[in-house]
């Protein structure tokens, strides 16, 4: 088997990176609640579940809505980021049932940032 090189490594990333992007497939919205060990025991499920009840209840058919595990901030979780089309990735912190409500209406459905519950907008990337 050949040896892998730095360059075929960034050409795998890119075409990785080409494929799982929102901008890519027909969704107009993506939604990952951050379901690591942390999240779920401060209570992710309960924000997962009340995305999911928002989306029947509004019958959404063009918001993806996945799971991730940790993202390193566990005194934070619960924890979601909400990706709109054409648009910088929003992480929310410290959710409950209330505020991811909120955050589908207003965010998701309305295109507007709950700032009160927003951590940060924009991409981390390691290099």
């Amino acid at each position: 088997m050949k040896k892998l090189k730095i360059g075929d490594l960034e050409r795998v990333r890119e075409k990785v990176r080409k494929n799982s992007t929102l901008r890519q497939g027909k969704a107009r919205a993506k939604v990952t609640v951050h379901m690591g060990t942390c999240g779920i025991a401060s209570g992710a499920r309960k924000v997962m579940q009340t995305f999911m009840d928002e989306m029947a209840k509004r019958d959404v058919k063009d918001v993806i809505l996945t799971t991730s595990g940790c993202a390193g901030l566990c005194s934070r979780e619960p924890m979601a980021t909400v990706e709109l089309k054409d648009a910088a990735p929003v992480k929310y912190v410290d959710l409950d049932e209330e505020k991811s409500r909120k955050i589908f209406i207003e965010h998701v459905e309305g295109g507007k940032v709950v700032e009160t519950c927003a951590l940060a907008m924009g991409s981390e990337t390691s290099y």
